[in-house]
């Protein structure tokens, strides 16, 4: 809130002006998404407007790697971790030179990664993780687990 205070012309009177003025707030670090395919695009775009905000100085690679390890995340989460009428939580945090990514699923079955193969046309999303990521885990939360990551700045 600003107030300032002028003279009305020719009159000597003084007026008080007060302005409110709402502090910029970005996006919110967490999105809450149903349980459907579309939801990995919107968990995308999220992640580029969260980062683009709170991280200006974030360079494209470092928010593209962000995207893609949200992707991909969020991608297990829905095709593992969730039934159709369950939502799916991503929170991220940027700081520090750091972004990570947590998301939370309402299964507590932990992913593993598959051994490599040319035969499968899917599995390789925590091969990607551990190529991409400063390092990446899985927490036990009351009601599920987060899987999270963290990118570090490139």
């Amino acid at each position: 809130m600003t107030t300032t205070e002028e003279h009305v012309s020719g009159t000597g009177e003084q007026v008080r002006r007060t302005v409110h003025t709402e502090p910029q707030v970005g996006p919110p670090a967490i999105l809450l998404l149903a349980s459907q395919p579309e939801s990995a695009g919107a968990a995308r775009r999220f992640v580029r407007e969260y980062v683009g905000h709170h991280v200006p100085e974030a360079s494209k690679d470092h928010v593209e790697t962000v995207v893609l390890v949200t992707c991909e995340l969020v991608t297990n989460s829905l095709r593992y971790g969730t039934e159709p009428d369950d939502l799916v939580r991503v929170v991220i945090d940027a700081a520090d030179g750091r972004t990570r990514v947590e998301v939370h699923d309402p299964v507590r079955r932990h992913p593993r990664v598959r051994p490599e193969s040319d035969l499968r046309d899917r599995g390789r999303g925590l091969l990607i993780l551990d190529f991409l990521c400063h390092r990446w885990g899985v927490t036990d939360i009351p009601m599920g687990k987060a899987v999270w990551a963290e990118v570090t700045a490139l």
